[in-house]
C-alpha cells in the first residue's frame, strides 16, 4: 500500500519542533508498503498538500495531531479549524481512508472523530497502524485491534506497546527543515511517565510506567542525528530524570559513542545523585529545562508533584554548579491558588539566580486528568462539554487575569522572565539569532 503521513502541527513558536512521532511510525511499517511523509511546515497550504497527494496517490492517509491548541491562557489560540481545512483538502483529492493520530488526538479522540469525520483513530502510540493496514488489506475488522477506534464505536483504552519499535530516521528529508532553522532535532530515552501530576496527560498518551529504550540504541540514534547535520538535540521524554540510574546510563553511552553535538532535556527538579549533572554535563548536556510548576509547598502539593520547593532549589544549585543553562517552567492558577501562594512562588522564584523562567497563568483542563475530575465537581465544566476549543481552569479564590497582572508587575525589569513562551518577543529573538547562525533552543541569551 501507499501509505502518506501528514505531520498537521504548525506552531513555531518559540522554534519548530521536529515530527518525531512520524519517523516512529514509519519504521514500524512493513517494507512492502510505500510510504512518504509530508510536513505542513513545509509542505504548506492546502494546494501544496492537493499537489503531493495527486502525484503520489496514496492508498491510505495518516493525520498526525500532535497538539489541540497553544495551551496559553492569556492568547489561547485552537487548531481545530485549521485540520478541518486540512482533512477538507485531503478528501478533496482522494477517496483513500484517513487515520487520526497523535498525542492531540489520543485525547480528544471521540471529539476529533467526529469533529474531522475520520474513517479511523489510533488512540496511544501511532506503531498500531501497521496492524490497522493489515486489517484494511485482509478485509477483517479493524475494530477488533486493540487502540484503533472507528466511525460511531465505543472509545477504546489500549495498553501502551509491550516494547519501542526502532525508529526511522530519513536523513536529507524533512529534517533540512529544522536544521536550517535553529538545527535542532529530537529523540526518545523513554515513554510514559510513573509521575501523577493533576493536569497532565503523558499517562494516557504513553502510559503511567517508564517504558526504557536501551541507552546504546538512545546514543545511536544521536550520532545519527549528529551525522544528518544537527548541531543540538532534545530529548523529548516527559522527564529525562524520571529514572536517574537509566539517565546516567544514556549519558555514558553518549560519551562512549563520541557524541559531539550539545543536547537538553525536561528535567522534575527532585534532588540528584551527587555528581549527576556534572557528568551529564560531561557527556554534552548543556540546557536544563525544569517542570517546576510552583515554589509553594502547597501548590505543589494540590499540583501532585514529587518534590517541595526545598528540592527544587537543590536540584537548581546542582545543575548551576555544572555550569548548565537552566530554566525553570511555572504552571500558576491550580486548585487552591490564591493571592498568596502567588506572592510566595513570585517572591521565592526571585531566589533563582542564572535562569530563565518561564510562567504560565492558567491551567488548560483536558480529559482523563485529575484536573478534569476536579473542574467536573466544581461545576467549571459539564460532561457533555468537548473541550476541543480551550478551556482553562479557574481558582475559587483567583483567576488568571489576576494572576497575569500579578507577574507583569513584578517581572517588569527583569529581562530573565517570561509570561507564557515569551510571544512577539520571544519570536523576534530567535529569528535573529537563527539568521546571526545560533543553534538550540536560544533561552540561554535571556539568562540574567
Amino acid at each position: 500500500m501507499k501509505v502518506l503521513l501528514i505531520s498537521a502541527n504548525t506552531v513555531r513558536v518559540p522554534y519548530c519542533i521536529y515530527p518525531i512521532g512520524l519517523d516512529y511510525v514509519a519504521g514500524s511499517l512493513s517494507p512492502r508498503h510505500e510510504v512518504k511523509i509530508a510536513d505542513v511546515n513545509i509542505v504548506s497550504g492546502t494546494a501544496a498538500i492537493g499537489e503531493l497527494i495527486d502525484g503520489f496517490g496514496p492508498d491510505i492517509v495518516g493525520l498526525s495531531l500532535r497538539n489541540i491548541d497553544n495551551t496559553d491562557a492569556m492568547d489561547a489560540k485552537g487548531f481545530i479549524r485549521a485540520y478541518r481545512e486540512l482533512t477538507d483538502a485531503v478528501r478533496e483529492h482522494t477517496a483513500a481512508p484517513v487515520v487520526l493520530g497523535g498525542s492531540g488526538f489520543t485525547i480528544f479522540p471521540r471529539q476529533l472523530m467526529d469533529a474531522l469525520g475520520a474513517d479511523y483513530g489510533i488512540i496511544g502510540e501511532g506503531e498500531r497502524l501497521d496492524q490497522l493496514l493489515d486489517a484494511i488489506e485482509e478485509g477483517r475488522d479493524p475494530s477488533e485491534l486493540e487502540g484503533v477506534i472507528m466511525k460511531h464505536a465505543p472509545e477504546p483504552s489500549p495498553r501502551p506497546l509491550e516494547s519501542i519499535p526502532p525508529r526511522r530516521f530519513n536523513p536529507g528529508g524533512h529534517d533540512r527543515f529544522y536544521i536550517a532553522r535553529g538545527g535542532m532535532l529530537n529523540l526518545q530515552s523513554k515513554r510514559g511517565c510513573e509521575y501523577n501530576c493533576v493536569y497532565c496527560t503523558y499517562p494516557r498518551i504513553e502510559g503511567s510506567d517508564f517504558r526504557l529504550i536501551p541507552p546504546e540504541e538512545v546514543a545511536a540514534t544521536a550520532l545519527e542525528l549528529e551525522r544528518a547535520g544537527a548541531k543540538y538535540f532534545f530529548i523529548t521524554d516527559s522527564v529525562f530524570n524520571g529514572n536517574y540510574g537509566h539517565s546516567l546510563e544514556v549519558a555514558r553511552a553518549f560519551a562512549k559513542q563520541g557524541l559531539s553535538i550539545p543536547w537538553g532535556a525536561f528535567f522534575a527538579p527532585t534532588r540528584p545523585p551527587d555528581g549527576y549533572y556534572e557528568e551529564l554535563r560531561g557527556a554534552g548536556l548543556t540546557h536544563v529545562e525544569f517542570g517546576t510548576e510552583a515554589l509553594s509547598d502547597r501548590m505543589l502539593a494540590a499540583l501532585r508533584k514529587p518534590f517541595n520547593a526545598r528540592d527544587v532549589y537543590v536540584a537548581h544549585e546542582a545543575a548551576c554548579g555544572a555550569s548548565l543553562y537552566i530554566a525553570h517552567y511555572l504552571l500558576l492558577g491550580g486548585p487552591g491558588e490564591n493571592r498568596n501562594t502567588v506572592v510566595e512562588t513570585i517572591e521565592n522564584a526571585k531566589r533563582l539566580e542564572k535562569c530563565v523562567i518561564f510562567f504560565f497563568c492558567g491551567i488548560r483542563i483536558y480529559p482523563h486528568t485529575a484536573l478534569y475530575d476536579i473542574a467536573l465537581a466544581e461545576g467549571q465544566i459539564s460532561a457533555s462539554d468537548d473541550l476541543l476549543e480551550p478551556v482553562f481552569y479557574q481558582s475559587r479564590d483567583i483567576d488568571s487575569a489576576e494572576i497575569y497582572r500579578m507577574v507583569s508587575e513584578e517581572g517588569a525589569g527583569r529581562e530573565n522572565w517570561f509570561v507564557g513562551s515569551g510571544g512577539r518577543r520571544s519570536a523576534r529573538l530567535v529569528a535573529r539569532l537563527h539568521k546571526q547562525g545560533q543553534t538550540g533552543p536560544l533561552w540561554e541569551h535571556m539568562i540574567r
